[in-house]
């Protein structure tokens, strides 16, 4: 018995044996028009179910069964490419490297947040906006908010007495949306974003932006998505590069080159690249006059920031790894001039923010199937009021002696993240990883020393059920030493290829937002405030579906159009407000009180023509009407109010000249509330944020070789205010950009040795 299962088992290793023998392989390397590495294109043998996909070297390998074959290269903003190969069994065949030519239009963005490494946006099964380099530089921004303010689904609230500006991402605050910076996540001392605007603009090489909830992968704060800054990092070869900026921007009519008023803007950069080394730093000055506006005497509607921008670091990349070290520096004053009382005094306050941020991060790709990455960061970020008074009789100015006049907080995050990406297959890719959150605070509204962290392990996986499918589950398990944690927050995304001109994406997703430190353990109590932070807060949790159809109308070789439809849909459970404190009425805490919802609809088009490039886009968002929870008598109100959105980009290109116009364009629709009036019965009155029109006007033009022009208009319709009638005040705008109409003009410089 033993003899013939020994036989058996021969015939069938000499059986594998043969099988194996007549199979052969490929392997070959796809280089773009310029020479660089073409990562993520398909390759497939034609006619058979063999096929896969350039890594980050833009190479590729194939084993297939002896034969002639017709080897395809295909990626999307580029012509297909066919290449006769012959496979040799037990033998590889070492191809040429190949090149693709790309189409009069340019090729279609890669993106990398939440993706399988960089792909396409028209593989990725996540719906992925991006904004390119060029782009931030044809709007002559200087911060993030003005290149976000004109884009479908993006607002922007400000706090013009703290300084500080919020975004809000379909329908949902800042403190839903998590800010990444190169896939690492910024510190914020509240719910206001401000980070998005203490990062060098001059430095970044795109913007992605991912609606819908990422929790999954990256965590807490994602509900909303994602917008995630990716700097610039170099192409890897041998080279020098200095980069110099200046641009001088009128408030309103207020400017002056040689005084603080108006808007000054510096920025120098240089890079240096050496066998696969690379050095760089940047140092930019933003000084912002403030603007008087309605306000009389020292006031000012907007207050006058002075902000230092300072970035560094180190890499070196070999063939299969890839290392860097970067440091982000922010020094920032925003300054409060009181006006002069009767006993000629006025009292000042200036707020100052200090931001050390430290990345380090790794790539290692140990096969074709299986790669590691790394990311290592450290902030230490701290934002302190210094109040003075100054006596304009002596001239002397004295530190204020008032109750919370004086006031710092620290906020101190260690973070760790690893991944690993394994190809089990061509058709199945797993993406498991770990996250390390340790965050600590302090300062004299703080109670204690408190410190939060936060252990979390996540599993997402990309699997191609056919040709035309892509499913992509995930789970994310989640340990917080603080709060109650969901259990597991699980997520489903899916792309579908319709036929060869539309896809349709849709996905379903478990959100969570943990407390922030300043809800669990922040206490201020002035003349008019009185909260108190809770400790016993729960997690925010959330369940949103959306679905895009997207439609490639045309793919000509110099004319591209596409229209996007989409819907979403949220529903938020336990959303932390402040309310009054059960156990003291006099108090008010943050509590797990109410619900939300959020739902909309949006048509995105683009149209690419020769030297014309244009986008048209709507959205139409709907609100919970949050009083239904609070007064039954009013449930004839509608179960949401809704507020539309339109924006139009529209640049042409002369290329004979080297100049480019371009318009940025966007109405925000009314904003509507209700607010209870206590009155016998219970009634309702409808308060609303008026409409308004944004648009910038800008003429770019080149001199010679390393110097470009521009310069231009922000602000056409010269809007100043917004009517507000809703409970509280506040502009609903962001920035520099909503004080007038200004005008700038810049000048660019980029030097290359090579």
């Amino acid at each position: 018995m033993k003899s013939i299962v020994t036989l058996i088992w021969i015939l069938i290793l000499l059986g594998s044996q043969k099988i194996a023998a007549q199979n052969g392989e490929i392997r070959g390397q796809i280089l773009a028009q310029d020479s660089k590495a073409f990562e993520g294109a398909n390759i497939t043998l034609k006619g058979t179910k063999y096929g896969n996909t350039t890594n980050s070297e833009g190479k590729f390998h194939l084993k297939a069964p002896e034969g002639l074959y017709t080897l395809i290269i295909s990626v999307l903003g580029n012509a297909k490419k066919e290449v006769s190969v012959t496979i040799n069994a037990g033998k590889t065949t070492i191809l040429e490297n190949i090149q693709l030519q790309e189409t009069g239009i340019s090729l279609e963005d890669a993106v990398v947040t939440g993706q399988f490494g960089k792909q396409s946006i028209r593989n990725s099964v996540y719906q992925v906006r991006t904004i390119d380099s060029e782009r931030i530089r044809l709007r002559g921004a200087t911060s993030i908010q003005t290149v976000l303010n004109t884009e479908l689904g993006i607002r922007f609230s400000n706090d013009p007495t703290l300084g500080t500006t919020d975004i809000q991402l379909m329908g949902m605050t800042g403190q839903s949306v998590k800010i990444l910076l190169d896939g690492v996540p910024m510190v914020d001392r509240g719910a206001t974003r401000e980070s998005l605007g203490q990062i060098d603009i001059n430095t970044i090489e795109r913007i992605e932006i991912v609606e819908g909830p990422m929790s999954v992968i990256y965590g807490t704060d994602a509900l909303a998505g994602v917008i995630n800054i990716i700097t610039k990092k170099g192409d890897g070869s041998d080279n020098l590069t200095v980069s110099a900026r200046i641009q001088e921007e009128t408030v309103s009519d207020e400017y002056n080159a040689f005084t603080k008023k108006g808007s000054h803007n510096e920025n120098v950069g240089v890079t240096w690249q050496k066998n696969g080394f690379q050095l760089f730093g940047n140092v930019t000055r933003n000084n912002f006059g403030g603007w008087q506006g309605d306000s009389t005497g020292r006031l000012k509607a907007w207050m006058p920031k002075e902000q230092m921008l300072y970035s560094g670091g180190l890499g070196y990349r070999k063939e299969k790894w890839n290392a860097w070290y970067r440091f982000n520096g922010t020094d920032e004053t925003i300054k409060y001039l009181g006006n002069i009382n009767l006993l000629k005094t006025a009292g000042d306050k200036d707020y100052i923010t200090k931001r050390l941020f430290h990345q380090a991060q790794g790539e290692y790709q140990i096969s074709d199937k299986l790669g590691f990455t790394g990311a290592l960061s450290y902030t230490d970020y701290s934002r302190k009021t210094l109040s003075t008074n100054i006596d304009f009789n002596t001239g002397k100015r004295t530190l204020s002696l008032d109750a919370g006049a004086q006031d710092k907080s620290v906020f101190t995050t260690l973070f760790f993240r690893g991944t690993a990406l394994y190809k089990v297959s061509p058709n199945v890719t797993l993406l498991p990883g770990i996250e390390i959150n340790n965050n600590h605070s302090t300062g004299q509204r703080i109670l204690g020393s408190p410190t939060i962290n936060e252990y979390a392990f996540f599993v997402s996986s990309e699997l191609k059920l056919t040709p035309a499918i892509k499913l992509s589950p995930g789970l994310r398990f989640i340990k917080n030493s603080v709060y109650d944690a969901p259990p597991a927050i699980p997520s489903v995304n899916a792309k579908i290829t319709l036929n060869k001109s539309l896809d349709f994406r849709m996905g379903y997703a478990r959100g969570f937002r943990s407390p922030a430190l300043r809800e669990l353990y922040f206490n201020f109590h002035d003349a008019s405030h009185s909260i108190n932070g809770n400790v016993n807060l729960k997690a925010e949790y959330s369940n949103s579906f959306n679905a895009f159809l997207v439609w490639h109308a045309l793919q000509q070789s110099s004319l591209k159009i596409t229209s996007t439809l989409g819907g979403f849909y949220n529903i938020f459970h336990d959303r932390i407000d402040t309310g009054f404190d059960p156990t003291n009425p006099t108090q008010t805490t943050y509590l797990n009180i109410s619900l939300f919802k959020t739902t909309g609809f949006s048509l995105d088009n683009k149209f690419y023509w020769k030297n014309l490039q244009a986008t048209l886009g709507a959205t139409y968002i709907g609100t919970y009407n949050e009083i239904l929870e609070d007064a039954e008598d009013v449930a004839s109100l509608p179960e949401f109010v809704w507020s539309p959105e339109i924006n139009a980009n529209i640049i042409y290109t002369f290329p004979k000249i080297g100049t480019s116009i371009n318009l940025f364009y966007k109405f925000t629709g009314k904003k509507p509330a209700y607010a209870i009036i206590n009155s016998t019965p219970v009634t309702a009155s409808l308060r609303q944020i008026s409409s308004y029109n944004m648009a910038d006007l800008t003429v770019t033009k080149t001199v010679g070789k390393y110097i470009n022009l521009i310069g231009g208009a922000k602000n056409l319709f010269n809007l100043t205010s917004i009517r507000n009638t809703t409970i509280g005040s506040g502009h609903d705008a962001s920035g520099p950009g909503f004080n007038g109409r200004s005008y700038f003009f810049g000048v660019n410089i980029n030097w290359s040795k090579k």
